[in-house]
């Protein structure tokens, strides 16, 4: 199984856009949701949760600039480059105004493109979002290693091999990603590893996103927006979580039993949870309520 048939129900597109060939996926149908990967991910990373999204909305799923089959930005000067960029693929196909949901360093860049464009974002999902463990030493570390060494490159030479056996997935995604890595299915194992050959610039996102320390700015977040964290998440921890909820006043749903990569590990309880805030989003854009109103009804307290 290759990267093309990941993403059951989706087409792959691309497009020179911003002057850079582009590589995104589209599959299904009504209200609009944009996907952003991570650090060191691509689109395909979402073949597990996406289909599922695409049942009942449009689902376009870049991969970000200098990761999978999508080129490089000349430079990056932060964050909000890459927010920029996924911008303007959505506004390509059409997506926006929508919902952004941005996992891991894709909710930092999501967080970027809502703050920067609110009249674009009508609703904001963060799943396990960096942004501000991400500005320790330890982050800086790693994202030397990640962009020297290039482990996940290493490691998706076998990852056909890692797909097939448990205990392969258990040596390539445990501690740090899966709480059962053992349990995630060959699909999943597939879209965590396809990407990584075909980088070209991890490095530049990674040292935006250890320069970028959000909190500053989220109290100019307007639109509706929830939080969903993996319980048992060693990467980017659950600590993180209670303190975005608090500073956007918004819920934070907790996927028992899955680590950072929830969207993989638990796709079905991941997706329920989203499809009811998008549900929630499609509502309040079907009132006509001005944009102070529409940011109360997005910071509806802290649900742990």
């Amino acid at each position: 199984m290759s990267a093309a048939t990941l993403m059951r129900g989706f087409s792959v597109h691309v497009a020179e856009i911003r002057g850079i060939r582009t590589e995104y996926w589209l599959g299904g149908e009504g209200p609009p949701v944009v996907l952003v990967h991570g650090l060191g991910g691509a689109a395909v990373n979402f073949t597990e949760l996406a289909p599922l999204l695409a049942r009942r909305h449009r689902v376009l799923v870049p991969d970000l600039p200098g990761h999978g089959g999508t080129a490089p930005l000349a430079r990056v000067a932060g964050v909000g480059d890459l927010a920029e960029h996924v911008g303007a693929v959505a506004e390509r196909e059409r997506m926006l105004p929508g919902t952004v949901l941005g996992y891991s360093m894709g909710g930092l860049v999501a967080l970027r493109l809502a703050v920067d464009r609110p009249a674009a974002v009508r609703g904001l999902a963060l799943v396990a979002p960096a942004g501000i463990v991400s500005t320790t030493k330890r982050a800086r570390a790693w994202v030397r290693i990640v962009g020297v060494l290039r482990p996940a490159r290493a490691v998706s030479r076998f990852r056909h091999s890692i797909a097939r056996r448990r205990t392969l997935r258990r040596l390539a995604f445990g501690y740090w990603g899966a709480a059962d890595p053992g349990a995630l299915s060959s699909e999943a194992v597939l879209g965590f590893l396809e990407g990584p050959p075909r980088h070209t610039d991890v490095e530049s996102a990674g040292w935006a996103l250890v320069g970028d320390d959000p909190r500053q700015d989220l109290d100019r977040l307007e639109c509706p927006t929830v939080l969903v964290w993996g319980a048992r998440d060693r990467l980017v921890p659950l600590e993180d979580g209670f303190e975005y909820a608090r500073r956007l006043r918004c819920p934070i749903r907790m996927v028992g039993g899955a680590g950072h990569l929830l969207l993989a590990e638990e796709p079905a309880a991941c997706a329920e949870l989203l499809g009811t805030f998008l549900d929630r989003v499609r509502e309040v854009d079907e009132l006509p309520l001005d944009a102070e109103l529409l940011g109360q009804l997005g910071r509806q307290g802290t649900d742990a």
